[in-house]
């Protein structure tokens, strides 16, 4: 088995984040999902929800969080990816910003984009 698993997260408008992983987490239709080195072949459906990413690299373990948005999901021969509608890195997001998008959303009566905002508030809190 090996040690580590490339990843490659990507949304409709741009490569979001690219490397080396030992572990993804991730939420798909069937529920929260963690892929590591030598998992099953799968496909699958990513709902909203924070996925996070534990990396490899010289320097040293880290951690890589994104809100991500709807999409697809596929590993096989210790390659991950990530397929977003929208996906952002909880570095990107203004904290601010989702909070207003929150109360706009609940305000408005508006499920989507409510679940959007408080996916974006959860990965900069996990972060």
């Amino acid at each position: 088995m090996a040690a580590e698993l490339h990843v490659e997260l990507v949304a409709a408008d741009r490569q979001v984040w690219s490397g080396e992983a030992t572990l993804v987490v991730a939420r798909t239709a069937s529920g929260d999902i963690g892929v590591m080195p030598g998992h099953q072949p799968l496909l699958g459906v990513l709902e909203s929800g924070p996925v996070t990413i534990r990396t490899t690299s010289p320097e040293g373990a880290g951690t890589v969080v994104a809100a991500v948005h709807g999409g697809f999901i596929s590993f096989a021969d210790n390659k991950l990816s990530l397929l977003a509608e929208i996906a952002e890195l909880a570095d990107e997001i203004d904290a601010q910003r989702a909070e207003r998008a929150l109360e706009r959303a609940r305000s408005e009566s508006d499920a989507a984009a409510e679940r959007r905002a408080e996916v974006r508030l959860h990965a900069v809190a996990v972060r």
